[in-house]
């Protein structure tokens, strides 16, 4: 995102951690790289019941952490590509935030700005793809931070009732359990439910054996057509019963025939979560792998932004679609 951006605004030198020229400097997060502290930053230790809940007045921001056998400690990359977005941060008139158009984007941006103590007045730019016209024309349009102010609120929110939620729900299931560790998390939890649901729903199922009558008659053509009994019974006797009448009878009597036509819409496009899953049905690939090979497909300009959860083509990106089946059409597989 940030390569396609810096081109766009002329920023070509690569510098670590950031793109420079034509008076912009490009740089980028990896994700969340600022976070909440875990508990040991708050100056509790251990599960202990009667430090429970654990519900900070404040909350701490730390460079994202990473879990070692003696705990946790910052990630030793995230820690040094904040320092770079510090210096650029401090040392530019203006910011442009051009993190993701969403919640969770909004929040990367805030995070890393109070976590570096920053003032420097930031405006955003609110793309959802990245094809050179949406850059330009979002470059035009550009907007005052503070109008995101409630989508970072509410993202905010979400982080710190995650935490709570996480944090207390884990130690308290751990603690009453008297043994290991039982994680708790407000995705996780309901989800691994839904998941040990449908797997007992499975394990408990017991096939029951049902009896249906079957006739074949010779059709025209010489071919066979075949009927099923659209009842289904529990006992062979009743379903025997009517078998001996038919054969007994020799012929059946057609009363009545429908033909009904069927009008199917074109399917819509794939979104993230409908090409994961179906490549894992496919080819057994991860949600992971799917990513990464839309990634790889996305930045050699093979395909339309991949991690979008539309299912449909955004205005500006649909004129680029023929340049897009132009150049596959170069590929000698197409």
């Amino acid at each position: 995102m940030a390569r396609e951006i810096a081109r766009i605004v002329g920023a070509t030198k690569r510098e670590e951690g950031y793109f420079e020229g034509g008076g912009y400097a490009v740089t980028w997060a990896f994700g969340h790289l600022v976070q909440l502290a875990m508990p040991d930053g708050y100056g509790v230790r251990g599960f202990v019941r009667d430090n429970l809940p654990i519900i900070p007045d404040t909350f701490t921001l730390v460079p994202r952490q990473v879990r070692t056998e003696k705990g946790y400690k910052p990630d030793s990359g995230v820690v040094s590509q904040i320092k770079v977005i510090k210096r650029l941060f401090d040392t530019s008139e203006h910011i442009i935030v051009a993190t993701d158009a969403g919640r969770e984007g909004e929040l990367i941006f805030r995070y890393l700005y109070h976590y570096t103590g920053c003032t420097t007045p930031f405006v955003r730019l609110w793309i959802s793809s990245l094809t050179d016209k949406a850059i330009r024309e979002g470059l035009r349009k550009l907007e005052d931070g503070s109008k995101y102010d409630n989508l970072y609120l509410a993202a905010k929110a979400r982080s710190e009732s995650d935490w709570l939620v996480g944090i207390n729900g884990t130690q308290a299931l751990s603690i009453a359990a008297g043994h290991g560790t039982y994680s708790v998390g407000r995705v996780q939890t309901p989800t691994l439910a839904m998941v040990c649901e449908r797997y007992w729903e499975n394990r408990r199922f017991t096939s029951e054996a049902f009896w249906q009558l079957h006739i074949a008659t010779d059709g025209c053509d010489g071919e066979v057509v075949k009927f099923s009994s659209s009842e289904k019974w529990k006992e062979k006797e009743p379903a025997m019963e009517l078998y001996n009448k038919v054969k007994a009878a020799g012929c059946a009597t057609v009363t009545k025939a429908e033909r009904k036509e069927k009008t199917e819409e074109t399917p819509l496009l794939y979104d993230l979560t409908t090409l994961q899953k179906e490549a894992n049905a496919k080819h057994g690939f991860t949600a992971e792998q799917t990513l990464e090979i839309a990634q790889k497909l996305y930045e050699k300009k093979l395909i339309t932004y991949p991690r979008t959860g539309s299912r449909y083509i955004p205005e500006d990106v649909f004129a680029e679609i023929p340049k897009l089946l132009a150049f596959i059409g170069t590929q000698p597989e197409w």
